[in-house]
């Protein structure tokens, strides 16, 4: 699997998805949609995959000494460590703001969402949705990718005008808190986004294996 996973980090990916793991940081920029900043680390994963049709990747893959699950295990394995790096520019971020920033007013006195953990669970589920209606959808063919993409598309921000409108409810103003605030329940948030995300993914990747189990390549 090492090998597999070699491969798709050096010949299958494409330079953008590397270049799009950053825009993690997104979550730094006050009064600007922060879950948009997942969409965009898929927007380039989706790259990756565009590049690897054209290159006729997954006819070279099966044709290598490993089972045709391996080869869908390699992807959702990049998949996942592309998503858990910028992630992981999404907590750094997340962290300066509940720290350095806590009393900064252009922070404060924004109208959208804030970096809390809260935000980082929705990114999760974002993320699982790509797993599930891009990555999923692509293994139905193993080769149509533009279908799943709108579909993800449409899941993703469905989530961000969900989330960006839930802090407006009364009653649910504490989803917004800023710094430490609520801190319990916001840990709470986000243990049960990466719980959902990882459900979410596992499931993907078993119907993922048997649809590319029943295609004739």
């Amino acid at each position: 699997m090492r090998d597999i996973l070699r491969k798709e980090m050096k010949l299958s990916a494409s330079m953008i998805t590397y270049l799009f793991i950053p825009f993690g940081l997104l979550f730094l920029v006050p009064g600007y949609p922060v879950l948009c900043s997942a969409f965009f680390v898929c927007l380039g994963i989706f790259q990756s995959f565009q590049n690897a049709r054209e290159s006729n990747d997954i006819v070279f893959s099966v044709l290598l000494p490993i089972a045709k699950k391996d080869v869908v295990k390699g992807k959702y394995i990049f998949v996942c460590l592309i998503e858990a790096s910028g992630f992981l520019f999404m907590i750094l971020s997340v962290l300066i703001r509940m720290t350095v920033f806590r009393e900064s007013a252009v922070y404060r006195a924004n109208a959208l969402m804030n970096a809390n953990l809260f935000a980082l669970a929705n990114a999760c589920i974002i993320f699982g949705l790509f797993n599930l209606l891009f990555v999923g959808g692509f293994f139905r063919t193993a080769c149509k990718f533009a279908r799943p993409f709108v579909s993800f598309i449409a899941g993703a921000f469905a989530v961000i005008v969900i989330a960006e409108t839930l802090h407006h409810v009364p009653g649910l103003e504490m989803l917004n808190a800023f710094g430490f605030e609520h801190f319990g329940l916001q840990v709470s948030l986000l243990a049960g986004g990466i719980i959902i995300s990882a459900l979410i993914t596992f499931c993907s990747y078993r119907k993922a294996c048997e649809n590319f189990e029943r295609i004739d390549l």
